[in-house]
């Protein structure tokens, strides 16, 4: 059942039809377990991956859900209407991805971006301006493996939207859909400051565990101060960008974190992959450049980050 564009607010209220833009760790988990609560759903990507899924399906190993494998479509384009996009390539790979989206299959339609960082939701609304763009961030430790498998070994999933453009019913229908696949979901009032706060987390876990080597929980003990460092400039720049964050509060969700828990910018560097270190590190520095805040510490580490994967 496809939402009415005309009106803005009708949602389809049983079984969607949902694309998943980039099946990877994130993408994977999201398509797999939206097909398991029974919903239609496509997930676009190169050939080689679309016939790969195509013809094997989804395979899920995770500590939620347990293990389980499901069937579903795959093409190397999307051109009919859905009811629902979710993006959730690396944002190394944004532009090009969208050139496998036709525009007549986004008119009015919710686009659930899952990416890091603070600057994707701009270019998702320049190149898509018939999409109802709805920024989220995800907090999950979800890895492929191989082609259509996926290893998710955190014991959480949480997705937060917020879209300052969107009706809130569509907002509102996405997050139950979301919820009655399996996230932990929670709508938020405020895009920017949803977005640096996950930003608050992810960088100086991304860089430091990067950087060293380590777990997050080796970041936390053995490298303290300049996790500590990295959170205060951090907390400078969201201010002066309009999303005042509360340190103690990073600190508790960092401290929180399984142990042995690694970032997705350390798996990358291990397996030789593209780096997200611009849209994380770099889009930080940026906008303390543009307020005119330092951050030596931040841009040490980035720099760093980029000489080892030269």
């Amino acid at each position: 059942m496809r939402p009415d564009p005309g009106d803005g607010v009708a949602a389809p209220r049983e079984r969607w039809t949902v694309a998943v833009l980039g099946p990877g760790g994130v993408g994977g988990l999201v398509a797999a377990l939206l097909v398991r609560a029974g919903h239609r759903v496509i997930v676009v990507a190169r050939e080689e991956t679309a016939d790969a899924i195509g013809e094997r399906g989804l395979w899920v190993s995770s500590a939620l859900h347990g293990e389980f494998e499901v069937a579903v479509e795959a093409v190397t384009e999307l051109r009919e209407p859905v009811d629902a996009l979710v993006v959730a390539t690396k944002e190394t790979g944004l532009v090009a991805a969208l050139e496998r989206v036709a525009p007549a299959a986004l008119e009015k339609t919710p686009l659930l971006p899952l990416l890091n960082g603070v600057e994707h939701p701009r270019v998702l609304r320049e190149r898509c301006p018939s999409a109802y763009v709805v920024p989220g961030t995800i907090r999950v430790e979800s890895t492929r493996t191989e082609t259509g498998r996926i290893e998710h070994t955190s014991p959480f999933a949480r997705i937060e939207l917020a879209g300052r453009d969107t009706p809130p019913e569509r907002v509102a229908a996405l997050a139950s859909l979301l919820e009655g696949a399996g996230f932990e979901t929670v709508v938020r009032t405020d895009e920017t400051r949803m977005l640096w706060s996950k930003l608050s987390f992810l960088l100086p876990m991304a860089l430091l565990t990067t950087r060293y080597g380590l777990p997050v929980g080796g970041v936390r003990t053995e490298r303290r101060e300049e996790m500590l460092a990295v959170i205060g400039e951090l907390v400078a720049v969201a201010t002066a960008a309009g999303a005042p964050l509360d340190r103690d509060g990073i600190l508790a969700v960092i401290d929180a974190a399984p142990y042995g828990m690694r970032s997705s910018m350390q798996r990358d560097a291990e397996a030789g992959r593209p780096l997200e270190l611009d849209a994380i590190g770099g889009a930080a520095l940026r906008e303390a450049a543009r307020h005119g805040i330092a951050a030596p510490v931040t841009a040490r580490l980035v720099e760093e980050v980029e000489r080892a994967a030269d």
